[in-house]
């Protein structure tokens, strides 16, 4: 693990100004999730701490390869919960936020923080965004058009949890909401975001817990970390492709759980997001 000089000092900048929007941030609300209620973790003696980075996670609605929703399970208003952003939360987000507190120099919230794009200027808020199970979400023309204002100014996002073709191809129709006139590329392994600090020169597929068996879900086994430059080559969007990041991060603590799918979930999630406050 390496930090340059002015990495640190662009991190503290960063955190520094988000700090100071503190006031004008929507309050932490837990919602109940696809795994566990509301409560079911209990929370951190410290959650109250105001602090200099919050972990957000995006809401959406359900698209037409939501799983849940073919099967009748958790169909209701994702404004509420119980939908499919909820995957894996909201155990994965604090133990992911336990491990950059220790790993990193930021002043890390303990818990996470559930945002809707569309409820005012919140998003604005918060410099990093996460949506898990974006193969199968339902973003509109309208969520994609405000996710576009956000990217442009300055925010970051990462869509994990998007497993073989069919999903592929709703991940990538419905960013173009957001970026229409920009491609999905590989990210060349001498991109900063491998580097900040882990160099992830030997990545592999990262797999779910409930796929442990066949090594893979829908068939995706050849993993891709992707995505969209804006005019500066700064990485705005990026997606984790045939991976499930959100399982190596919620089940960090399992005994059962590989622990090479979670060092590197766990590590490439702090690269990206000291990557995503320093460029």
């Amino acid at each position: 693990m390496h930090w340059s000089r002015r990495a640190v000092f662009v991190v503290c900048l960063a955190v520094a100004l988000f700090g100071s929007l503190y006031a004008f941030q929507k309050p932490f609300k837990e919602f109940s999730g696809t795994e566990y209620y509301a409560g079911d973790i209990p929370l951190p003696a410290d959650w109250k701490d105001k602090t200099e980075f919050a972990f957000a996670r995006m809401m959406f609605p359900g698209g037409p390869l939501d799983g849940y929703q073919r099967t009748g399970r958790f169909t209701g208003d994702y404004h509420y919960g119980l939908s499919l952003w909820t995957q894996d939360y909201p155990r994965a987000d604090r133990h992911f936020l336990e491990a950059v507190r220790r790993l990193t120099r930021i002043n890390a919230r303990s818990v996470e923080q559930a945002v809707d794009i569309e409820d005012g200027d919140d998003v604005f808020n918060w410099p990093f965004l996460y949506a898990v199970q974006a193969g199968e979400w339902g973003l509109t023309e309208k969520q994609g058009q405000r996710l576009r204002e956000y990217l442009d100014r300055g925010g970051f996002f990462i869509g994990d949890d998007i497993h073989g073709p069919a999903e592929w191809g709703e991940w990538e129709r419905r960013i173009k909401y957001a970026y229409p006139d920009r491609q999905m590329v590989d990210i060349p392994n001498e991109d900063a975001i491998f580097h900040t600090v882990y160099d992830l020169n030997d990545r592999q597929i990262i797999v779910g817990r409930d796929h442990l068996r066949e090594g893979s879900k829908n068939g995706g086994t050849v993993p891709r970390w992707v995505a969209i430059y804006d005019d500066k080559n700064r990485i705005v969007v990026a997606g984790w492709f045939n991976q499930d990041t959100g399982d190596s991060w919620e089940w960090a603590d399992d005994p059962y759980y590989p622990e090479k799918y979670s060092a590197q979930g766990i590590r490439q999630g702090v690269n990206y997001i000291i990557y995503a406050m320093t460029h």
